[in-house]
Parts: C-alpha cells; sequence; structure tokens
C-alpha cells in the first residue's frame, strides 16, 4: 500500500482530527515519509485542516 493511503487510512481509523506526529505513531512510518504524503494529500484535496496543524479526510 502506497505511503499516502497508509496516512489517509490511518486518519480513518483515528476518527479525530491528527497531527503528523500522531499519525508516526500511529502507523510507525517515517516522519518524513508521512509529511510528504501529508502534503500530497493537502495538495489533491483528500484532507482538510478543522483546526491548525491538525487535519482530518474530507467528508
Amino acid at each position: 500500500m502506497e505511503t499516502k493511503n497508509k496516512v489517509l487510512e490511518a486518519m480513518k481509523q483515528l476518527v479525530v482530527p491528527v497531527n503528523a506526529g500522531k499519525i508516526v505513531e500511529f502507523t510507525g512510518l517515517d516522519k518524513k515519509e508521512v509529511d510528504k504524503a501529508m502534503q500530497q494529500l493537502k495538495t489533491d484535496g483528500s484532507i482538510e485542516s478543522p483546526k491548525r496543524c491538525y487535519w482530518q479526510p474530507k467528508a
């Protein structure tokens, strides 16, 4: 599974808005990989930020 998909799936499982650090904790992925994947998800509009530095999948 692509890192981007793993990050998005982790966000869905965690239910609440999360930051990159929480995703790293939950998935065990490298922080740089998570940051890169989150940037891609932001760019393609898959995630949104309900509050500063926290992200969730778009509804």
